[in-house]
């Protein structure tokens, strides 16, 4: 049964019960709007002329089932009403689960385990498919949810989901969604206004099927080149990184603070994971600390945050890692991760920084790291999620232990866990309060309130098909890859040169790009149709081309395949390097004619001995051939700015700092390098 929405920004909307369409007028000082409400089992109630769900089903009309009440009332009333048990289910925050193959569908009946059951009413998604399927699977679980003893709806969060890169447990495949750059390209235009366009966009994507909470966007600066997480940030320039970052939650949140048609933005990771130690990953055991050379440079990495809290973002996720060679309040930080580092997540983050939104832990922080975790799998065998843990810095603790310390140190919620019981024991044994699980639970559930999501958290899957992914979102995003893009060089390239012999085929006059109508192309890693497409003769061979295109990224190294995110990031070597098979074939190309590259950088690649091969040299940040090969002959621009420094050797990288932007020794190319056409 559905109850349409109505609000003081809409001149009218109709009342539908069981079919019937009453059309209200709007009128100054006119009695409360009729809100939307879509309902699968709780009854309605009606009072005053005005329609509310019964969410408890105990025939009366609750203060926490008023829509015309404020939010935290709301909340402040349902929090009375919950048990001990429903409390500590709000303090965790699980993921939905997902069988390995076959359709894009929920375990219904796992999820009717955790959300029924053991009342969790927070969870991940990581099921990617068709717009109308997600949106379907989200309304089975609302409906789950729903018929729950006081009806509290589910929060759907989602790791990033419209770009390129996908890592399991970081990122989800864009699938139908519309696919922009990376964030890391947003860095590049510095745009604040295409920033803003981006989330909202997504917002608008998420909110149809079903999304209501958006992990993301990360504010750590990208100060460690060997870290592979940059991808996800927007670079190494505090200034711009706090900036975009603020616009990313505004987009995202439908402006400042939460509203019904937000998705609440968690901004991540507080604490300074960008100085990862050696550019390890602290997801990773190898990987749990991040470095600093003093505490002006923390202060550096938290700043960047200033813009996300302005904008009233709804959540903070601190970082797995255990944060070295800084002090807070004068006294050295506790060296476990930023998680259970009151210092980091009471003191500063609410404290000085003055947060008040929801504090969530990063997936899996109460779990033991099991041996395969901590050491790799063994020998012939595939490393995989089972029994992994981020405990880092208090693998000594018992979980009930974690549990206790997080929530003493400031988390409202633990990701990763659907199991509520180490809360319940604590609060049961005198190791937490109820007044200290009260606050928690009322910030969570205050939010929701502001969604609408208590109203109606079901979508329409026709909608949602209609939405994800339309023309004009895709135009934009595509428009975006494009601008993002870094035009590194362009060399003039002279007439007459003949090909073979060493010599560089015949080129036109002046710079290379943009490249002319009918310009006969020699590709490597670029589809024949998408030059085709934007006007280009491709050949098949070097000697028979005026010009040759390659694609490629950075390099990198996979060392340390056993563990099961050592096996999917990007870890080491940044440089090009003859031997290397784009490498190769790119030296062969430019031997012959003048060749165009453009280099996918999730980190900064060490460009010293391609860019002699390479008379025009760009990098992207998530672009389609298409895309690419209409920028190649001019029918747009790459306006992008490097988003972080160049490197000129691993020698220079491995010099440098981790949590210092920009310092290594005779950069190739600055922070802000780019030219135009």
């Amino acid at each position: 049964m559905t109850v349409r929405r109505s609000s003081a920004r809409a001149f009218a909307l109709a009342l539908l019960i069981t079919g019937t369409s009453l059309v209200q007028p709007v009128a100054a000082g006119a009695a409360p709007r009729q809100e939307r409400l879509e309902t699968r089992t709780a009854p309605l109630l009606r009072v005053g002329g005005l329609q509310f769900k019964d969410l408890d089903r105990d025939g009366a009309l609750d203060r926490y089932e008023d829509w015309r009440r404020k939010p935290s009332q709301r909340a402040a009333d349902l929090v009375s009403r919950m048990t001990l048990q429903e409390k500590a289910a709000t303090m965790v925050h699980g993921t939905a689960p997902t069988p390995w193959g076959g359709p894009p569908a929920y375990d219904l009946a796992a999820a009717r385990r955790v959300v029924a059951e053991l009342g969790v009413t927070s969870l991940l998604t990581r099921l990617s498919g068709p717009a109308d399927v997600l949106a379907t699977q989200n309304n089975a679980l609302q409906e789950i949810a729903e018929g729950g003893r006081l009806g509290i709806p589910l929060t759907i969060s989602t790791d990033p989901r419209n770009h390129f890169q996908h890592v399991a447990g970081a990122s989800v495949p864009a699938g139908s969604f519309s696919q922009w750059p990376e964030p890391l390209g947003l860095g590049a235009t510095r745009d604040e206004g295409l920033t803003r366009r981006f989330a909202d966009t997504a917002r608008q994507e998420y909110r149809a099927v079903g999304i209501t909470m958006a992990l993301s966007p990360q504010a750590d600066l990208a100060t460690e080149p060997r870290w592979s997480r940059i991808n996800g940030t927007f670079g190494e320039d505090a200034a711009v990184v706090e900036r975009l970052t603020r616009e990313y939650v505004r987009g995202f949140q439908h402006g400042k603070g939460v509203d019904p048609e937000a998705v609440q933005a968690v901004v991540k990771h507080w604490g300074g994971y960008g100085a990862a130690q050696e550019g390890f990953d602290s997801h990773n055991p190898y990987g749990k600390y991040a470095t600093f050379s003093g505490d002006a440079s923390l202060r550096r990495h938290l700043d960047a945050f200033r813009g996300a809290f302005r904008t009233e973002v709804a959540g903070v996720m601190p970082t797995y890692s255990i944060v070295r060679g800084a002090t807070a309040g004068g006294k050295p930080l506790e060296q476990v991760a930023a998680g259970y580092n009151r210092q980091l997540t009471t003191d500063l983050l609410r404290g000085e920084y003055g947060f008040g939104g929801v504090v969530i832990s990063d997936w899996g922080i109460t779990e033991d790291c099991v041996d395969a975790c901590l050491n790799g799998a063994p020998a012939g065998q595939q490393p995989s999620f089972t029994g992994f843990g981020a405990p880092w810095g208090v693998e000594s603790l018992t979980r009930d232990q974690r549990f206790v310390k997080g929530v003493q140190a400031g988390i409202d919620q633990f990701g990763g866990t659907e199991d509520p019981s180490p809360i319940v024991r604590a609060v049961e044994g005198g190791r937490l309060t109820t007044a200290r699980v009260d606050a928690s639970v009322l910030r969570v559930l205050t939010q929701r309130f502001e969604q609408g999501l208590f109203e109606d958290p079901y979508v329409d899957p026709a909608a949602a098909a209609r939405t994800v992914g339309k023309a004009e979102f895709q135009a934009a995003a595509t428009a975006a890859q494009q601008r993002a893009s870094v035009l590194l060089t362009n060399a003039a390239v002279a007439d007459g040169k003949q090909k073979g012999k060493g010599e560089k085929g015949k080129g036109k006059k002046g710079r290379l790009l943009p490249l002319a109508q009918g310009t006969r192309v020699y590709l490597h890693g670029i589809a024949p149709q998408a030059a085709r497409a934007a006007g280009l003769t491709v050949v098949a061979t070097p000697e028979e081309a005026d010009v040759g295109g390659a694609r490629t990224a950075t390099p990198f190294e996979t060392l340390h395949p056993q563990y099961v995110f050592g096996r999917m990031q990007h870890e080491g070597n940044l440089a090009f390097a003859p031997g290397q098979p784009d490498f190769d074939a790119i030296a062969a190309i430019s031997a012959k004619v003048p060749t165009v590259v453009s280099v996918y950088a999730d980190r900064p690649p060490v460009l010293t001995r391609l860019l002699p091969e390479a008379d025009a040299l760009m990098l992207n940040f998530g672009i389609t051939d298409e895309a690419l090969m209409d920028l190649v002959r001019g029918r747009a621009e790459p306006r992008g700015s490097a988003p972080f420094e160049l490197p000129s050797s691993m020698a220079a990288v491995q010099a440098q700092l981790p949590d210092l932007p920009a310092d290594s020794a005779a950069p190739l190319f600055r922070i802000g390098a780019g030219l135009r056409y």
